[in-house]
């Protein structure tokens, strides 16, 4: 419910859209009780400069902080560590320039304890009356457990350890639709309601996983995107930057190998 009225704000009828980011934020800070309550989603409304006007409190626990205020007025940049803030902040600037919509965007963060997080995002531009971007809106909602008692769930476990033992390999969707027993629809359907993710979704978490760790020793990155199942090195740079904010070497300077 939270997700679709965030949602809401970047896409009103003209008619229903605010005259001002001021104008949104008196109304949108009413709902801040009910925001402090999710605990398993950040959630955020930024200016046009990418700079925090309203978060929630599992946001700004992430932080680091203990309320609010210090985080108001700054961009990701200037609050996450030196190696990852300025590829959130890159990621905003299109939302807020080019009028970029992300949708289900998956996305591996790196929280306090240095442990990754694995997040579904969502940001919207916030338009004015005319038509102007005035900011933007966003929610990263935490992946949860899978839910077993889906009726297909014994199938899509077996899909889930044929990626976890194979992701260094070329995974088709025709082999999981076979090893599920279903079609190619009924796969990713039924994927994103046990797991958030869809098939290909969880083969790149598979890798991005694996990734992590390797990243953590003294293995060349080319051989960890090998390992990985990318022939490519370019390639797998381009996916773990777009999933992180940051390149594979700046991931591993972040978590201090």
């Amino acid at each position: 419910m939270v997700r679709s009225t965030l949602a809401a704000l970047g896409s009103a009828e003209p008619g229903r859209r605010p005259e001002s980011l001021d104008d949104l934020l008196a109304s949108a800070e009413l709902l801040l009780p009910m925001l402090d309550a999710i605990p398993n989603a950040a959630i955020f409304i930024k200016d046009l400069q990418a700079r925090y006007v309203l978060a929630n409190r599992t946001l700004v626990q992430r932080c680091g902080l203990k309320d609010l205020r210090p985080l108001l007025g700054r961009t990701s940049a200037e609050v996450f560590p030196a190696q990852l803030g300025p590829g959130y902040t890159e990621q905003d600037r299109r939302v807020l320039e080019q009028g970029e919509v992300l949708e289900d965007q998956l996305e591996l963060h790196l929280y306090g304890s240095r442990e990754p997080g694995w997040c579904l995002t969502h940001k919207h531009p916030l338009l004015d009356r005319g038509g102007a971007i005035i900011g933007l809106v966003g929610i990263s909602v935490d992946l949860q457990s899978a839910g077993t008692a889906h009726p297909a769930y014994a199938r899509l476990a077996a899909v889930d350890e044929h990626i976890r033992n194979h992701f260094h390999e070329a995974i088709t969707l025709d082999t999981l639709t076979r090893i599920a027993g279903l079609s190619v629809a009924q796969l990713e359907r039924y994927c994103t309601r046990v797991f958030q993710l869809t098939p290909r979704q969880m083969i790149t978490k598979a890798r991005l996983e694996h990734a992590h760790r390797l990243l953590q020793t003294d293995l060349p990155i080319t051989e960890i995107a090998l390992q990985c199942g990318y022939t490519d090195h370019s390639a797998f740079s381009r996916q773990f930057k777009q999933l992180t904010g940051f390149t594979p070497r700046q991931y591993r300077q972040a978590m201090g190998g």
